[in-house]
């Protein structure tokens, strides 16, 4: 049996890092009613504060086309910030704001005509830099006369997406830095307390190199974005140029050690010095038909993740709050192992319900001592207004041995126990997919079994009568919240 102890005393902050921002599809599903409808879901429900999303100039969004006659005629370019206003109105109507990715390139100013993603985002730098600050000159004066210069001044202009990556971006890293050094001054010239950062690489890279380029060349630069997965691992570890291993291995191996994510965390805050960190993406995995993100497994990651990453960062952007995602075109299937919290459907996920524990957990984190070493269970305590809120959950990565276990939390010394109640997510607990199964895993899904799906990822809550201590079991890539109340 695992034995766990609170020191009530030990008192350290615990910042809601990862509510900071949630990650989301491309901007023009943004304007749809399904995705409003689970973006405020997950605010409220998880406490998101900012979203994130590509394409926010793409030619879907008409941000700047060339307006031509029937005969092929061009006529000039024309900015239209319409589609921008609908969403960045709603999202501050609800209580949210945009965490800002400028990209991809408007064809009418692209160096080429590589895209990327069933929306065909163009990766290209522009064929002018004098017509993309122009670009990015109007979208921010706008912006700042639509909302106010103080509103804007609390969001955030990430330049790009994961321009390390060939298939994202048509340059190299002198390219991007001429990039991001063209961006951020435009942005600086307006309001030099607008916060501009990146840049925003996939497998923390170019970090060191950014902070360099920048003091070298007196460039502004407010905060450090990146991204990344455990399935980064052989990439992160090995130090391979990103173009050579995709090319060579996939990406695909899921190689890597359980608690991964903190020590790439750990490095990239090292790297960042004192430059606040912001990982814009990040999920248990980078493959977008990992059935694993549909299941219990990923909220025991996620559960470890938010604890390990604590004190690291300033903001920790899961990918994505919903399966309504079209990268590779709206994928097939009711569960099909999509980045969201949600299916397409908008049932919650085991990784949704484990957010939501951990949105219960108070702000001021509690000393624990633990009976074993090395073992896959660990636990988190906080204080709270009604007394002590607990996660526990247990972890192990795919393939490496993991079993129930025994666990007992003692509870003397924090004070008189009014009542404990518990929930859990397992495969018997908050986990439709498992009904789904049951259902012969139909790819449309009737009303009646919808509603049924939403009924079985509910998170249940029991009442458990304890002495001095609670004795639980945990089965593998469980998670158990407890809440004590005290008087």
């Amino acid at each position: 049996m695992i034995k766990f102890v609170i020191d009530k005393n030990n008192i350290t902050p615990f910042p809601h890092y990862w509510e900071m921002c949630v990650g989301s599809s491309n901007a023009y599903t943004a304007l749809r009613e399904d995705y409003r409808k689970q973006l405020k879901r997950a605010h409220e429900e998880l406490g998101f504060k900012y979203v994130r999303f590509h394409g926010l100039l793409d030619d879907r969004m008409s941000t700047l086309i060339m307006k031509k006659t029937y005969t092929g005629e061009e006529l000039g370019l024309v900015y239209n910030f319409v589609n921008i206003d609908n969403i960045f109105d709603w999202l501050l109507d609800h209580g949210m704001k945009p965490f800002i990715e400028l990209g991809f390139m408007p064809t009418a100013i692209a160096k080429s005509d590589r895209t990327v993603f069933h929306y065909k985002g163009n990766i290209s730098p522009p064929k002018a830099y004098e017509q993309w600050e122009e670009l990015i000159k109007r979208l921010v004066e706008h912006l700042i006369e639509r909302y106010g210069l103080e509103e804007v001044r609390t969001w955030f202009f990430e330049v790009w997406n994961e321009p390390n990556l060939f298939f994202f971006f048509d340059g190299d890293q002198n390219e991007y830095f001429k990039l991001y050094e063209s961006t951020a001054r435009t942005i600086k010239k307006i309001d030099n307390k607008l916060k501009v950062g990146g840049p925003a690489t996939s497998c923390n890279a170019w970090i060191k190199d950014t902070v360099e380029y920048c003091a070298d060349n007196n460039v502004p630069l407010d905060f450090i974005s990146t991204h990344h997965y455990p399935t980064d691992d052989p990439l992160w570890t090995s130090g391979l140029d990103a173009l050579e291993f995709f090319k060579s291995k996939s990406g695909k191996e899921r190689v890597y050690h359980r608690g991964v994510l903190r020590k790439m965390t750990e490095q990239v805050r090292k790297e960042a010095g004192d430059y606040p960190v912001y990982f814009t993406e990040w999920n248990t995995s980078a493959m977008t038909n990992d059935q694993q993100h549909d299941e219990p497994y990923a909220a025991a990651m996620v559960a470890k993740t938010l604890v390990d990453n604590d004190g690291l960062v300033e903001g920790y952007s899961f990918w994505t709050f919903s399966d309504i995602f079209e990268e590779h075109g709206q994928l097939a299937g009711a569960y099909h192992g999509g980045f969201g919290l949600q299916t397409y459907a908008g049932v919650a996920k085991p990784t949704y319900r484990a957010f939501q524990l951990f949105h219960k957990l108070g702000d001021r984190r509690l000393g624990l001592s633990c009976s074993q070493e090395n073992t896959t269970v660990e636990m988190i305590a906080t204080k709270t207004d009604f007394g002590y809120a607990c996660v526990v959950y247990n972890h192990e990565i795919i393939d490496e041995p993991i079993r129930e276990e025994s666990v007992r939390l003692h509870l003397e010394g924090l004070g008189k126990i009014r009542s404990v109640t518990v929930k859990r997510v397992d495969d018997t607990h908050a986990n439709a997919k498992a009904l789904w199964l049951e259902e012969g895993s139909p790819e449309y899904i009737s009303r009646e079994l919808l509603e049924r799906l939403h009924q079985a990822s509910e998170l249940i809550t029991e009442e458990i009568k304890v002495g001095d201590t609670l004795d639980l079991t945990i089965p593998p890539h469980g998670v158990v919240a407890i809440d004590i109340t005290t008087c």
